[in-house]
């Protein structure tokens, strides 16, 4: 049944991601052609709902871990994209939903969008916003949500089932780059628009296909709420003298089947404050339960808060880790377009600038089987760890990776602009493979690292934290290259380091500084992985941390509550 689950959720999440990079991928050119949108304000658009898409993920954490759950939230979000994707594909189906075709021939000025194309753009938008709002925070959970980890089958399966997700997203990002970019371009983009609507309908139904079989965790109210109420009552009781122990710490039996109880830490001993009792601290007669819950809080809660104050660091070294990764995406393009792009001497073919991305996508992609089925089992047998390595082994090891390859590319930038004849494009490709291979270490061990040291009722929100990452790191790639264009920029009206033209400029030297940046970053992630301490249960069966999930008959239907990951 796990693997039939999970047949469902990763074909429903190969077919969803064909359907939504596939038209996203290229959205820029469609507005710039279709809509006769100039260039500047295209771009400007296109960010603007780039980062509305990944910070509606939060909200859509929100809701799903409050009061939705993880599948009706998912199903919610597959529809919702879905006519989105129908609605943009009607803008260059219907001449009149987007503005005539250009008539250069007699001199006449293209024609923009008027009021009514624009709304119905922004309408296709804006359905694609709560699509991603709910499908890329939930669906990695979800399908994760599918073992039992419990058993050494189900936290390998665990493991496993990150690694495999991560590789039909590469699968999915390749296939888009070439097929259905092609036929956008030049076939036609009614089209190209139309072939990812019908993939993402495709989702939905493989989706839908396997509701009666699906795992649904139920939510158990806002976390957040909780958070807000340690925070608050530390706050108010901050004069006290700090507790001795968890003894003299107010607590009370635990009875969620989703939560596990976790074990007391002396992290942010600040915090417990909010756990101990004052005469002012009422309880109800009955419950025993706090009369005020923003002055007296339990030690479950406190512990809860305490879990995403110690992931808090972890994750700003992976947003740094991002910044680095977008710098090279960006300028490898630049790169590209003044060296030789042809296969051979003797081809006329020129491979586009664009396209080389697909090295880094493809080393991720052969990377990833050759990891789970051959690596993490040759490195368990000596490191007795069923990842074979810990997850913070595993970012780091991606982390020192980011260096090597901006060294790497520093180093051939520095060869091209030396080279009187124009280099061939594949002096490149060594410095997409490693940052495909630093992805498929980093980026998939911070994806598994916050699924599984989130509070069981926030693993939705760890995805959204994890695309925040993404929005964040966007927005900070262009503050540095603004600064670095204004800081390098010559009095006497030199070029700056990043010029138009690349041999005018010195990447090689923002390569470098890039990794200077990457290292730091480094150094710091070790500082917070050597301090970082792994969440634990006290209510564990065997001992090992790793408790499971509670099985419970619901409305006629076996239903699980998420219990602790393994560490």
């Amino acid at each position: 049944n796990i693997l039939r689950n999970d047949m469902f959720v990763a074909g429903n999440e190969t077919f969803e991601k064909l359907g939504t990079i596939g038209t996203l991928s290229n959205m820029l050119v469609y507005l710039t052609t279709v809509y006769h949108m100039q260039s500047v304000s295209a771009a400007t658009l296109l960010n603007v709902f780039s980062g509305t898409s990944n910070l509606a993920t939060v909200l859509g954490a929100f809701v799903s871990d409050t009061y939705l759950g993880r599948y009706t939230t998912i199903a919610i979000s597959i529809v919702a994209s879905f006519l989105g994707m129908l609605l943009l594909t009607l803008t260059a189906a219907l001449p009149s939903l987007h503005p005539p075709t250009c008539n250069t021939s007699k001199g006449q000025p293209c024609q923009g969008p008027s009021t009514s194309h624009f709304a119905a753009l922004l309408a296709s938008f804006f359905f694609l916003v709560v699509g991603a709002s709910g499908v890329r925070p939930c669906s990695l959970a979800f399908g994760a949500d599918q073992f039992d980890p419990r058993t050494a089958d189900g936290r390998r399966g665990i493991a496993s089932f990150f690694n495999w997700y991560y590789f039909t997203f590469t699968i999915a990002i390749m296939l888009s780059a070439t097929v259905i970019i092609y036929l956008q371009s030049n076939v036609n983009w009614a089209l190209g628009l139309a072939v990812p609507a019908v993939l993402m309908g495709i989702s939905c139904v493989v989706f839908f296909m396997g509701t009666r079989l699906y795992v649904r965790v139920r939510p158990e109210g806002s976390p957040l709420t909780s958070f807000a109420q340690v925070l608050v009552a530390a706050t108010r009781k901050r004069h006290l003298r700090r507790a001795r122990g968890v003894a003299e710490l107010f607590d009370l039996p635990h009875r969620s089947k989703l939560v596990s109880k976790l074990a007391y830490t002396d992290q942010f001993t600040c915090l417990d404050k909010a756990a101990m009792r004052t005469p002012e601290d009422a309880l109800h007669s009955e419950e025993k339960t706090p009369v005020n819950p923003w002055r007296l809080c339990t030690v479950q809660q406190v512990e809860e808060v305490k879990c995403l104050a110690r992931i808090i660091p972890v994750w700003s070294s992976g947003t740094v880790y991002f910044v680095v990764l977008t710098q090279l995406g960006t300028y490898v393009v630049l790169q590209a377009a003044q060296t030789d792009r042809r296969i051979s001497s003797a081809s006329s073919f020129q491979i586009p600038q664009g396209s080389l991305i697909v090295f880094s996508m493809l080393s991720l992609t052969l990377w990833i089987p050759v990891y789970d089925r051959l690596v993490v089992p040759a490195l368990r047998r000596f490191t007795k760890h069923e990842g074979g390595i810990t997850l913070l082994q595993r970012i780091g090891v991606g982390l020192a990776l980011s260096v090597a390859t901006m060294l790497v590319s520093a180093a051939v930038e520095h060869r091209r602009r030396r080279r009187t004849a124009m280099m061939s494009c594949f002096w490149l490709v060594p410095q997409l493979l490693l940052a495909g291979l630093s992805e498929a270490f980093a980026g998939i061990g911070q994806l598994e690292f916050f699924y599984r040291q989130f509070p069981e009722n926030m693993r939705s929100v760890a995805g959204a934290l994890y695309c925040l990452g993404f929005a964040l790191a966007s927005y900070a790639s262009g503050v540095m290259v603004t600064v670095v264009h204004r800081a390098t920029r010559g009095r006497d009206g030199r070029p700056d380091w990043l010029a138009q033209d690349l041999d005018q400029g010195r990447v090689d030297l923002f390569y470098l500084v890039t990794a200077a940046i990457a290292a730091v970053n480094l150094i710091y992630f070790i500082a917070c992985a050597r301090w970082y301490r792994f969440k634990e249960s006290n209510d564990d069966d065997d001992g090992s941390h790793a408790n499971g999930d509670d099985v419970e008959l619901v409305d006629g239907r076996l239903e699980k509550s998420a219990s602790a990951a393994p560490v």
